[in-house]
């Protein structure tokens, strides 16, 4: 018979991962919105510093431990890495870079994570590989039918943040960590800290006005884009094989390209249909998914 926690899983790793495709997927929108009134670092630093005290704020009020000095510090690293470098780096380069290329260049973190956790002696499948190469292949598609614009200075910074957002997605898995979504609350805390800090130093100002769109972006990008969904992503990161943990990278340039259309007036073509079904066929070669402790 099913044990009570193994039907839990059953459903909330689903759920996690829907969460992942789809409201991440719209992040990179409301990041683009929330930029138009706030500076980057200024909007990351609300964004991760408000996440971080309200899921800080509930668990405790639930009774969950304060983290350890050494958790707190494991959860610093991971922070910094994963908002501070990796979500931060997103929202300069979208000064000069389409949201569309922006959620297409992310699709490189699952080669990237497949390649670091290969340094912890961490084996990957033909199926899984596959699966990772037609995802990539699927963005690559849905970029060629893009206006690809993007400067330089852009496209380094999206690689900077793919590259750091991989590497602390696996660092986090052998770094002491708080139990549970107290890891991301820890780590939306420090890393919010961080970048409060970073604003300060470069001399950002607070907006003269805020457009109700940057405001409601940044009421999504609080309460959606960073307690629920990264929390859901930091909990696949400790469940499941770091492929499908890592689909969303896939799924979420298809999401944003939809939400182009509803709320920008885009038309989709052949090619992007094509796109869309290459990714599909990524995903699911990698949704095979076993628990962390059946690996």
């Amino acid at each position: 018979m099913m044990r009570d926690t193994d039907l839990w899983q059953r459903w909330l790793v689903p759920l996690c991962l829907l969460a992942l495709y789809f409201i991440w997927g719209a992040t990179y929108i409301a990041m683009y919105f929330a930029i138009e009134s706030f500076p980057p670092f200024m909007m990351a630093a609300i964004r991760f510093s408000v996440a971080g005290f309200l899921l800080y704020g509930f668990l405790r009020w639930h009774g969950a431990p304060a983290p350890q000095p050494r958790e707190w510090l494991g959860a610093a690293a991971v922070g910094i890495m994963l908002l501070t470098i990796g979500n931060v780096a997103v929202a300069v380069a979208q000064k000069t870079v389409s949201t569309s290329v922006a959620a297409m260049a992310i699709a490189t973190v699952p080669l990237w994570i497949a390649m670091f956790s290969s340094f912890w002696g961490e084996s990957h499948s033909g199926r899984e590989w596959l699966g990772i190469l037609l995802g990539m292949l699927g963005a690559a598609v849905l970029a060629a039918g893009s206006t690809l614009q993007a400067s330089p200075e852009g496209a380094l910074l999206i690689v900077l943040a793919a590259v750091s957002w991989a590497f602390g997605s696996v660092w986090s898995k052998h770094l002491p960590m708080p139990h549970g979504m107290m890891a991301s609350a820890a780590q939306m805390l420090t890393g919010g800290a961080v970048l409060i800090v970073l604003s300060l130093v470069l001399g950002e100002s607070w907006p003269a006005s805020v457009s109700e769109k940057s405001l409601w972006a940044m009421i999504f990008l609080v309460l959606f884009g960073s307690i629920v969904a990264y929390s859901a992503y930091q909990y696949l990161l400790k469940t499941v094989r770091p492929a499908l943990a890592t689909s969303n990278t896939f799924v979420n340039p298809v999401v944003a390209m939809f939400l182009g259309v509803w709320l920008a007036n885009e038309v989709i073509d052949a090619r992007e249909l094509t796109a869309l079904a290459i990714i599909i066929s990524g995903v699911l070669l990698v949704m095979p998914f076993r628990a962390k402790t059946e690996i």
